[in-house]
């Protein structure tokens, strides 16, 4: 088993504004953004930078298109200068511009500015391929049927987060619980994006027993983590993403279905005809005396000894035990019970 912290980085590195309170809101303002974004391929010797009043500058890409830049496109352009943004920020406008115009490359390919209005949002070279947050969310509405947003995080963090630079999204089947080695699991995953270049997109599915309001989800197994760089072929890893979450589900509705079916055996499976063949059973299992007792008098309320009912009063009896690794073992044990239920 293993812990995830990769929620709980996004739910302290967040700001309120880049927080969604449900998935539909996430969608939507993903697909607003798709639409109101666009691609400007610019020429390198179009590419300049000039002055707009006392504290900030504008970019112009040839003779008729004029941007602001927000601090990820402007550190971007530093980049893409060879000059280091805490320098460029320590100029004045005007000497920032003469230095861009000595430092950025006027090659022959050309430059995509990525922009919402007249904010340039990101500038990659020719080799950068967008994937749109909104494609990949596609995804989830297709086929991750049944799964929200975890608890809200202590800060009232929700898992749901798209700012200027990137996208995360941390989903969960609340109902989904099932036993796994004796044991319960729900399923979850993450998945993450960036529009401008901050991050690859990517996708990891999981099983896991518990999440804590730090958003960090404790005793994860059948970690299943895929990404892609942002290159030409960044569209094919849709295919992939869909098929992870599809196997997640898929398994998720196995499980679900084999637990209700083990269940519904327990119901109907006698574990003895009277007191003294359940007795005989619970201590063969393992179970104290005194315990059995008890879970014996809690089944005959229900009038009838089915393994079913012996579990559930076997489980019942484990809330009152004060030392957790002895409530633990009674747990177990209580569980174990099930497998006789053929």
């Amino acid at each position: 088993m293993s812990n995830l912290t990769r929620a709980s980085r996004e739910l302290f590195r967040r700001m309120p504004d880049e927080t969604y309170s449900s998935l539909e809101a996430l969608v939507s303002h993903c697909q607003r953004q798709r639409e109101q974004s666009e691609d400007h391929w610019i020429s390198p010797a179009g590419l300049w930078t000039r002055p707009m009043g006392s504290d900030s500058l504008l970019l112009t890409g040839g003779e008729d298109k004029v941007f602001t830049m927000n601090d990820w496109s402007f550190g971007q352009l530093c980049r893409l200068a060879g000059v280091t943004k805490e320098t460029v920020n320590r100029l004045s406008p005007d000497t920032a511009s003469r230095v861009f115009a000595e430092t950025l490359p006027r090659g022959n390919k050309p430059l995509q500015i990525f922009g919402v209005g007249d904010q340039a949002r990101s500038i990659h070279g020719a080799s950068y391929t967008r994937l749109h947050n909104a494609e990949l969310l596609d995804i989830v509405l297709d086929c991750a049927d049944g799964f929200e947003p975890p608890p809200k995080g202590f800060n009232g963090g929700t898992g749901l987060y798209c700012g200027e630079q990137d996208m995360f999204c941390f989903l969960i089947d609340p109902t989904g619980w099932t036993d796994i080695g004796g044991e319960s699991f729900a399923p979850g995953f993450f998945l993450w994006n960036s529009e401008v270049g901050r991050r690859s997109l990517g996708v990891e599915t999981f099983w896991f027993q518990a999440i804590c309001q730090n958003h960090i989800v404790w005793d994860a197994i059948e970690v299943v983590e895929f990404s892609r760089k942002h290159t030409a072929n960044v569209h094919e890893a849709l295919a992939e993403v869909r098929r992870i979450i599809q196997s997640l589900a898929l398994k998720r509705d196995q499980r679900r279905d084999a637990f209700a079916n083990a269940i519904q055996r327990a119901m109907d499976t006698k574990m003895g005809e009277d007191a003294d063949e359940v007795r005989a059973a619970l201590s063969k299992a393992g179970i104290s005396r005194a315990l059995g007792r008890q879970a014996i008098e809690l089944a005959q309320q229900q009038g009838r000894f089915t393994v079913f009912n012996m579990v559930d009063a076997l489980t019942r009896l484990s809330r009152q035990i004060v030392n957790a690794g002895d409530r633990t073992e009674v747990d177990q044990q209580a569980g174990s019970l099930l497998a006789l239920a053929v």
